[in-house]
């Protein structure tokens, strides 16, 4: 028992939580897509309420999901060392989410914020490509 107890340990070092085919901003994207094209065939249905009202649902539960997919790679994947290489990620990913909240897609049916929250996305997923390559 007191072999096992002093026994020499082994240091292990992961880069994130999983092994890394886990993380992946097409998720975030992909919502943002789906939330651009809530908007984009709502705004072509003015008149229709009903669908104007589902369409809030779903618009609002996939800016949600743009959200939570962000926030995962924020808060699991990205480390210290990417936030020194990449200095505006945390701006970055801050601008993004606030794009997919109650002052962006959340609320507004502008096509331009859909494609606001589209390029801050494709902003981090080079960030993260990159970050793949290390």
């Amino acid at each position: 028992m007191l072999r096992r107890l002093f026994a020499p340990t082994i240091e292990v070092s992961a880069h994130c939580d999983l092994p890394c085919g886990v993380y992946d901003p097409a998720q975030a994207r992909i919502e943002a897509e789906s939330v651009k094209a809530i908007i984009v065939k709502a705004n072509d249905k003015p008149d229709d309420l009903d669908f104007k009202m589902r369409a809030t649902v779903i618009k609002e539960q996939r800016s949600e999901l743009v959200k939570h997919h962000l926030w995962v790679l924020w808060t699991d994947y990205f480390k210290p060392p990417h936030f020194e290489k990449y200095p505006q990620l945390h701006t970055l990913v801050n601008e993004a989410t606030k794009l997919a909240g109650a002052g962006g897609t959340k609320a507004s049916w502008d096509v331009a914020t859909a494609d606001e929250l589209l390029a801050k996305i494709e902003e981090i997923s080079t960030i993260f490509w990159e970050t793949k390559k290390a």
